[in-house]
């Protein structure tokens, strides 16, 4: 089911990556879910999925988005301006939540890249993981610096939690003060990021959730499977929790 929305702010991070506040009744969904966005293009219904990166206590939706040259949707969203209107599914849905996660571990490990570091602002916005998790470890992705979205709101949760709160960027085609420049997968395979944390990636502390493209996914899921972790499922509770980008 779907329900109009209303644009009220937009926020343009660089040339094709860009957020929108959208005021809309849907019912409560849970930090680290997505929504649908749709138009009508040519008698024909577009949709497409976005991550809810608000907490669930708002009044109203945020989300991330790229817009893709020859996309069927995202080049329209990234035109809407404070006053439009968009069509937004009533019920929120995805298992990227707290809620998957078991509760074994002392440390939380959030990987990654682009815009599917939504899912994991929206659960750091809410008090769960401060209160079940000694360490929180937030590693985000991305090609060039301008891409790092919301890296103001990720500094003044560091600033907020000195001893629980660990941020690392890596920037793949640019340097950047104090962030990788490499891969995610590839300073996971190497040591480097548990190096620079001073942390250890392990079956016995750590949960991690994985986020993003495809390809960091299978090269970090491979990587901790051999250091001894293994898929979350609900019939097999284990470490490592997933969900794909596209």
């Amino acid at each position: 089911m779907w329900v109009d929305g209303e644009v009220i702010e937009r926020t343009e991070w660089c040339d094709n990556l860009f957020s929108l506040k959208i005021k809309a009744s849907i019912e409560p969904y849970i930090a680290g879910q997505f929504i649908k966005l749709s138009q009508i293009i040519n008698d024909k219904r577009i949709g497409r999925a976005y991550s809810i990166v608000n907490a669930p206590n708002s009044d109203y939706v945020e989300v991330l988005a790229v817009s893709v040259l020859d996309g069927l949707l995202s080049p329209n969203l990234q035109q809407l301006k404070v006053g439009d209107h968009i069509e937004v599914s009533n019920k929120a849905a995805g298992f990227m939540t707290l809620d998957e996660v078991p509760p074994q571990g002392k440390d939380l490990w959030l990987l990654a890249t682009g815009t599917a570091v939504g899912p994991f602002i929206s659960i750091l916005e809410t008090d769960e993981p401060w209160e079940r998790f000694e360490h929180i470890i937030l590693v985000y992705g991305v090609r060039e610096a301008k891409d790092l979205a919301y890296k103001e709101k990720l500094l003044a949760l560091e600033k907020r939690y000195p001893n629980q709160f660990k941020l690392l960027f890596s920037v793949t085609r640019e340097s950047y003060p104090d962030a990788l420049e490499t891969r995610i997968s590839t300073a996971l395979a190497s040591g480097e990021i548990e190096q620079r944390l001073g942390l250890k990636v392990t079956a016995e502390d750590s949960q991690v959730m994985l986020c993003g493209n495809p390809e960091m996914i299978k090269d970090a899921n491979n990587i901790l499977l051999e250091k001894g972790l293994s898929k979350n499922l609900r019939r097999a509770p284990g470490q490592i929790t997933i969900e794909k980008y596209w």
